[in-house]
């Protein structure tokens, strides 16, 4: 009679074998996450970095750009962040500088009359706090509960197809047309050895899934790693863009131009750290103006949160009937303190990454998986010329295929149920069409309640739902309401 070993202290914590998954998968996924996201480490210090605040001054004091403390900060807050994701919540989740949240800050915050980069820091601690204080009252989670699976699964395919067009605009296979808002490639044609990578990636990462082999996502990304190191080698493209971000070379690589480093280590700048006033906005741009700045941060974040874990969870097989996550209130105060601490780590907020799914995608169940990404963050820290050898190009054939596993779940959704079939519509191509995880749930939101009312079945939403619809009305209509309250 066989004898069955008894699990391990590492695989009873996580979870490993209940949830149906290996050490060995749990660290190829850690890994093929942070090799689809670690962008983040040289992408966020071009977008805050780069940007004075109102008074001339960059993150770090200086007044000169500090890229590098910029993002030695990133991947510390986000590697830091990340490890608790893991330990404490047991999901496989990352999380980092959020985009979209750091542009805001970039130039709706920061440059405002009399803003310096603390105060607009500090707002991004106070949005992480109060999301906090709403998860440990239960009110955030409530809102999760009170929406429809249908619409939870709408999510979860409207982020399929939002990374799925981030990962083909970002390796150059789509781009903005001449007379069109896009086209493929240049002039409607694939042109360019940095387009070769990322087909030869994509194709090479489908071609080992159909044949069921092990760690394709993540041996895509490397293998189109190393055909960029040869090209870039021989042809010597170059970058896409120039200093000031106009296109010097369309047939460039579009961020890192890939080249083995003089250095692999270097020592890490953490001017960024503690770098934030908590309430010096206040006396700056006054109360009403941080209230709407504060309340505008906390919706973006609060709902690309809510869809992520649920696209998460739903790739992942995770959910439960009614669509929630396990552990989601450990979860939601994890991303909570997340916010704060990339305000308080001056590197903007930090929050749940999509790109998750890439490991959820090879495999990964539990939070080793995190654990895993969360270390090669901090590693980075001293290792940030290693992350600058991978290119978009290299990088993006994982988006584009964990969005089409994620598009495989539109068929949970009722399209004959014209109340919920629309809503879902709504929601799943307006992210990909607006760039904007959250515009996608809030017009979904908003035309799920509208067509209750509608159809005289107003009864039938739940008071959440009714709270954070008229909600999102107030968001989408920020700027009319910010003109007729007299500010900026």
């Amino acid at each position: 009679m066989a004898v069955t070993a008894a699990p391990s202290a590492l695989d009873r914590w996580f979870e490993i074998s209940a949830r149906g998954s290996t050490v060995g998968r749990e660290v190829r996924g850690g890994l093929a996450t942070f090799f689809t996201m670690a962008y983040i480490v040289v992408l966020n210090p071009l977008i805050i970095g780069t940007q004075a605040d109102s008074t001339g001054h960059y993150l770090g004091g200086g007044t000169s750009p500090n890229l590098a403390a910029v993002a030695a900060g990133t991947a510390l807050v986000a590697g830091v962040v990340t490890l608790l994701m893991g330990a404490v919540a047991n999901y496989p989740l990352a999380l980092a500088t959020g985009l979209g949240l750091n542009a805001f800050l970039a130039f709706g915050v920061a440059k405002l009359p009399g803003m310096t980069w603390p105060d607009a820091m500090g707002l991004v601690v106070i949005e992480g706090l109060l999301i906090l204080v709403l998860v440990l009252t239960g009110l955030r989670q409530a809102v999760f509960r009170a929406v429809p699976a249908p619409l939870k699964t709408a999510i979860s395919v409207g982020i399929g197809l939002f990374i799925t067009i981030v990962g083909l605009v970002d390796a150059g296979f789509v781009r903005a047309g001449s007379g069109t808002p896009l086209e493929l490639g240049i002039g409607g044609f694939l042109a360019g050895w940095p387009t070769l990578v990322f087909v030869v990636g994509l194709v090479l990462i489908l071609v080992l899934m159909a044949r069921g082999v092990r760690g394709a996502i993540l041996g895509g990304i490397v293998v189109a790693t190393a055909l960029a190191l040869v090209v870039e080698a021989v042809a010597h493209l170059g970058p896409r863009t120039g200093a000031d971000g106009s296109v010097v070379n369309p047939r460039a690589w579009g961020l890192n131009v890939p080249a083995l480093p003089d250095s692999w280590i270097d020592t890490p700048d953490f001017a960024t750290l503690g770098h934030f006033s908590l309430l010096g906005s206040f006396e700056r741009i006054g109360w009403v103006t941080v209230v709407l700045l504060v309340f505008t941060l906390m919706l973006a974040d609060f709902f690309d949160t809510m869809g992520t874990v649920v696209a998460i969870g739903a790739e992942g097989d995770l959910l439960d009937e009614n669509g929630n996550p396990p552990r989601m209130k450990r979860i939601l105060v994890v991303d909570s303190l997340a916010a704060a601490a990339g305000g308080a780590g001056g590197v903007s907020s930090n929050t749940s990454f999509i790109e998750s799914a890439t490991g959820v995608g090879e495999g990964a169940r539990t939070g080793l998986a995190s654990v895993v990404t969360g270390i090669a963050f901090l590693l980075t820290t001293f290792l940030a010329p290693v992350v600058s050898i991978v290119p978009y190009e290299a990088a993006t054939p994982a988006l584009v295929v964990v969005g089409f596993l994620m598009m495989t779940q539109v068929k949970g959704i009722d399209w004959a149920d014209f109340e919920i079939a629309v809503p879902a519509f709504l929601t799943i191509v307006l992210m990909p069409f607006t760039y904007s995880i959250s515009a996608g749930i809030g017009a979904g939101f908003v035309a799920f309640v509208l067509l209750k009312v509608a159809r005289g079945r107003a009864r039938a939403v739940h008071p959440v739902m009714w709270v954070v619809a008229a909600l999102f009305v107030v968001y989408f209509a920020i700027d009319p309401i910010k003109q007729v309250l007299g500010v900026a």
